[in-house]
């Protein structure tokens, strides 16, 4: 609590300090960090904001739990720890961004308070190009007009429900508490390039692999290539459409995490978690790892539709791969279905359900299932504060006998405040 003080009030300073300068502002070809970056998927090339000079933007993100969840497994299983209702861990980011140039961003976000590390810790940023004048080469409208690109040690482009999850301290764009049970999310250093042009919408990029980069076992470190094609247009002024189709695919890594990559941890605290786990050390807590840390090759399918208030949103996703003391290629597959209703003038009030089931073979030939059901609604008090309710139901399926998660489940309610500007 004392370090989640410490972070609001250096965030607070320096917001302070940037107002008092003019600076405090929104940016070119960027994601608002409140209510309106809702459904924001890649920033578009709309150039909405005249740049006049170097600019640095602060921002941060806060959030608070109050779990009241309880879980079981079969007789005879491994112990679970005992749980009960009470507040998870605050979490806190801060948020960087730069105007380096016309249509030239620099963005980093820093971890202040989070589940697993202790300590603050950066958790990735990138340069992004959006405009070419700054090179004086003349005429760069064929650039400016359609593409972008993005450099950096930062969160992948890969699916669009990354887009929509719970990232530490940011909350504010997920309408549930917790993100997908297999939650594909890293950061990873590379490269990508965006083209945007009415609606159409493609990327190719190309990454080291790995969370981390390094320099020793060269011969199991492999380049990561990335793509997505869509298309994502208003086809009346009520209705939106969104089709997205993506792979990220590596043919050799000492330790790939495209399903391991979130370090700030879940929101569901020592759920199906053995006596004697710590939040920090468990921080995965209701998610599953398919453990393919070597090769790996995913794709997912990301329909979106918005009709005035209800938004559809799914995910159907299959990843296929190994770990490096495997011999065979295991496949797992994920759908995630999400209804949101929005309500109100400005859509500040809403009520959402989610249905997510992942299934495969885990390590040793054993096929399982685990699914989920997320039922719960928020508020929107400001564009800057928002209020979620969600009840959870989870249950794991088919796990081998002496197995904690044999005849497992988990369900109850979770309270979640958010904060972000």
């Amino acid at each position: 609590m004392k370090k989640y003080i410490l972070s609001l009030i250096a965030i607070a300073g320096l917001s302070a300090a940037t107002m008092a300068q003019g600076l405090q502002r929104d940016m070119q070809f960027w994601r608002s960090y409140d209510q309106r970056g809702i459904n924001v998927f890649e920033t578009g090339k709309a150039d909405t904001v005249e740049f006049d000079g170097i600019k640095v933007r602060v921002g941060g993100h806060f959030t608070q739990q109050f779990q009241s969840l309880s879980h079981s497994n079969a007789a005879g299983s491994p112990a679970l720890i005992e749980i009960g209702a009470g507040t998870n861990l605050a979490t806190a980011n801060l948020n960087i961004d730069v105007a380096l140039a016309d249509g030239v961003r620099l963005n980093l976000v820093t971890y202040l308070s989070s589940r697993h590390h202790p300590e603050t810790w950066v958790k990735g940023g990138f340069l992004q190009v959006d405009k070419l004048g700054f090179l004086g080469i003349g005429n760069t409208d064929w650039f400016d007009k359609y593409l972008t690109v993005r450099v950096g040690h930062m969160e992948i482009n890969y699916g669009d429900a990354h887009f929509r999850r719970s990232d530490n301290g940011n909350a504010m764009y997920n309408p549930f508490i917790g993100n997908y049970i297999m939650d594909a999310f890293t950061t990873e250093v590379g490269g990508e390039v965006f083209y945007q042009n009415n609606g159409f919408l493609a990327m190719v990029g190309v990454t080291g692999g790995e969370i981390q980069g390094g320099v020793t076992r060269p011969d199991d470190r492999k380049l990561n290539f990335l793509g997505k094609v869509g298309y994502d247009k208003y086809v009346t002024d009520d209705i939106r459409v969104r089709l997205t189709g993506s792979i990220y695919s590596t043919s050799g890594s000492a330790r790939n995490t495209l399903w391991g990559g979130d370090r700030a941890g879940s929101r569901y605290y020592l759920v199906m978690d053995p006596v004697g786990a710590t939040t920090a050390a468990n921080f995965t807590s209701g998610r599953f790892n398919p453990n393919q840390t070597d090769n790996i090759t995913a794709m997912v399918f990301n329909p979106f539709v918005k009709i005035k208030g209800l938004e559809l949103f799914g995910n159907f996703e299959q990843s296929k791969g190994k770990a490096a003391n495997e011999q065979t290629d295991r496949s797992w597959n994920q759908i995630g279905a999400d209804a949101v209703y929005r309500i109100g003038v400005k859509e500040n009030v809403y009520l959402a359900a989610r249905y997510n089931k992942v299934s495969g073979e885990l390590t040793g030939g054993r096929d399982v299932s685990i699914d989920r059901v997320q039922i719960g609604g928020g508020w929107f008090v400001t564009k800057n504060i928002l209020a979620k309710l969600e009840y959870v139901n989870q249950n794991y399926n088919d796990f081998a006998v002496g197995d904690i998660r044999n005849g497992g489940r988990f369900n109850g309610l979770m309270i979640e405040g958010v904060i972000g500007f």
